[in-house]
């Protein structure tokens, strides 16, 4: 089996390297990825080679552009870095952030997107299955913060205080953190048919306000997402596990 590298490992610019382990090494970088539409956080997991392969893009340009953008000095001052947090002020974070946006923007964009699909739906038949798109995500993204926040996060930091892994009566962190994975595949999946309906969220000439609005919003929550997911899938999950089997006695020691 070929080796995957994961965000605790040097992330060299490299054909081989992966596309989580770029933007885990340096967060600003998720800049390019999002300008060249490569995914990095469900996507994470795959080498930059092939990742460029799938869009077309020579693989060598990017990592030039990569190297200049790296060249430039610090990433931005909005840009945190997640690798350098503990599990816990990780895990803390993503709720702060991510999870409280979400938790405000949602429920806002569920009145926009109602409106514009019931208002305009006759004009472009498509907002109705953007519609369908963002209520499966927004019902999804709703469960799986409480999943997280009262099931995997806390069995995270407990895990981290404790270092002690039988501290997890309910078995191993692999199968709710699998779980959470999968879940953000189905949202990337939703966020990407909403950017297909909406032709890259570019609001018609003919478009309201509230219209306009709604796309710059869909937009912001598709670059959120891709943060949330990444931090998640590229950092915090991956360091969780290997601490976890840091923790795990070896055969010599039973």
């Amino acid at each position: 089996m070929a080796h995957v590298s994961t965000p605790c490992e040097p992330a060299v610019l490299s054909p081989e390297a992966t596309v989580g382990g770029l933007v885990a090494a340096k967060p600003g970088r998720s800049r390019i990825f999002e300008q060249l539409g490569i995914d990095y956080c469900c996507g994470g997991k795959v080498a930059l080679a092939v990742a460029c392969d799938k869009k077309g893009l020579d693989t060598n340009t990017v990592i030039q552009m990569l190297a200049a953008f790296d060249s430039l000095g610090a990433a931005p001052a909005e840009a945190v870095d997640p690798a350098g947090m503990t599990l816990a002020a990780l895990a803390d974070h993503i709720e702060q952030t991510h999870h409280a946006y979400l938790k405000t923007e949602l429920p806002r964009l569920d009145f926009i997107t109602e409106k514009v699909s019931r208002v305009h739906g006759d004009h472009d038949p498509r907002l109705a299955e953007m519609r369908t798109a963002f209520v499966g995500l927004s019902q999804e993204m709703l469960s799986h913060m409480q999943k997280e926040e009262h099931i995997l996060f806390p069995m995270i930091r407990r895990l981290e205080q404790s270092r002690n892994a039988s501290i997890l009566h309910c078995g191993t962190l692999a199968n709710p953190i699998h779980q959470m994975e999968s879940e953000h595949d189905s949202a990337g999946g939703a966020m990407a048919r909403m950017r297909e309906l909406t032709d890259n969220f570019t609001p018609p000439a003919w478009a309201c306000n509230t219209y306009r609005a709604m796309l710059d919003a869909l937009a912001q929550l598709e670059r959120d997402l891709h943060q949330h997911v990444h931090k998640e899938n590229n950092v915090l999950f991956p360091r969780a596990l290997e601490f976890e089997q840091s923790l795990a006695p070896t055969a010599g020691s039973l």
